[in-house]
């Protein structure tokens, strides 16, 4: 009988959760330090490349090299790869312009339009409960950007970056409803590898847009954001080896922790009221949509075991 590679090991499992959290939120503070040298394309492809040898290493320590390579739905691969080079180019070029807290603050409307696309575009119903949670994230959303909207001049920085990071959001949205059709036909070590290279290929065709000859240490730190957003790729995707989604998913928040803290220390940047109300409440949204999910499969569980019993 083969090994199961999960167990259930809940401490470790936060643990890597909370680590990778903070590591992306360190390499996002890296790329808004570098934003006003590099443009955005060039610190994706940076972000990108590097992350590469990490994800190897990391395959062929686990064995799975080779199914990192065969794919059955190449071109579901390549729009993945286009969407989620989108989403971290939006990403990017909204840290450049807003607050680190406010960036990832935005970043939690993800799930909320995730379930929106599921429904639009793969027919998943939704019912009271889910409706009521994406009303209450979607007013969250409102109330953070609705101080970016109002502004007299929409051409502002400000206003842009937040239309990037809420663009940002949607696309990652769509990479999610990808990552679902991608996994009932391909191993998750083909779509972790083939997002990386195809982030790398298409982020360099910025070059044609104008990049910027880095000096030593400035290479350095590119070479480090990649490495990280890497490392960081792989604790998220192990912790999910020792603990399930839903008793994971509450910690995505404790980002906005880091985030105030690197943005307060490095930055000198603190959180608007509008923002705090604003996450509170897509927060909120999301923990129902969480706590929903987990009484539905409970149910399912249930039928499953009455199925299992018939005589």
């Amino acid at each position: 009988m083969a090994q199961s590679l999960t167990s259930h090991r809940p401490v470790l499992a936060v643990t890597l959760k909370l680590s990778a959290l903070f590591l992306f939120t360190a390499m996002s503070a890296l790329v808004k330090a570098l934003s006003a040298d590099f443009p955005p394309g060039q610190m994706v492809f940076f972000r990108s490349l590097f992350a590469v040898p990490v994800i190897v290493a990391w395959l062929i320590s686990r064995g799975e090299l080779a199914q990192g390579f065969v794919v059955r739905k190449p071109m579901g691969h390549f729009w993945r790869g286009v969407l989620g080079t989108t989403a971290m180019g939006l990403t990017f070029t909204g840290l450049s312009l807003l607050p680190l807290p406010e960036v990832t603050a935005i970043g939690y409307a993800t799930p909320i339009f995730t379930l929106i696309l599921a429904a639009l575009l793969l027919g998943e119903r939704i019912r009271l409960i889910r409706i009521g949670a994406v009303a209450i994230g979607l007013l969250g959303v409102l109330i953070m950007i609705w101080p970016r909207l109002g502004s007299a001049d929409l051409g502002t920085g400000a206003t842009i970056g937040a239309l990037c990071v809420l663009g940002a959001t949607v696309a990652r949205g769509f990479v999610q409803i990808h990552i679902r059709q991608l996994v009932q036909v391909d191993h998750p070590a083909a779509i972790v590898f083939y997002f990386s290279m195809t982030a790398t290929l298409l982020s360099a065709l910025t070059v044609f847009w104008g990049w910027t000859m880095p000096t030593l240490n400035q290479l350095l730190i590119l070479i480090t954001m990649g490495l990280i957003g890497g490392v960081a790729q792989i604790l998220v995707t192990s912790s999910y080896r020792f603990g399930q989604a839903s008793m994971l998913a509450p910690y995505d928040y404790t980002s906005m922790l880091f985030a105030i803290f690197i943005g307060y220390v490095w930055f000198d940047e603190l959180p608007t009221l509008a923002i705090l109300l604003g996450a509170a409440l897509v927060i909120a949204g999301n923990a129902v949509v969480i706590w929903r999910e987990h009484q539905l499969g409970l149910e399912r569980g249930k039928a499953r075991s009455l199925t299992d019993h018939k005589p």
